[in-house]
């Protein structure tokens, strides 16, 4: 999947407090893991997460070999949503 690295990081940014524990929870991955999908590159303590990052706009194209992160990201994003009440 490609997305630019501004939309990957405005996902992240849009997370709820307390957003990264739980995605390294639920996914059995460590924080800094989470930290580096999202564009952190501390290698030192995080896995490396699979993706390729390309020169060009809106901060470049970033090829993400595996979306889990991402959808999860999406489903607390989804959550945090008010829903619409039907009158």
């Amino acid at each position: 999947m490609n997305i630019t690295f501004n939309e990957l990081r405005d996902i992240k940014h849009s997370l709820p407090t307390g957003s990264v524990s739980r995605l390294a929870k639920e996914l059995g991955l460590s924080e800094q893991t989470i930290r580096n999908y999202f564009g952190a590159n501390d290698f030192s303590d995080g896995e490396f997460t699979g993706k390729h990052i390309q020169s060009g706009p809106n901060g470049g194209i970033v090829h993400l070999k595996d979306t889990r992160i991402l959808e999860a990201a999406k489903s607390i994003l989804a959550e945090s949503q008010p829903s619409a009440s039907v009158s």
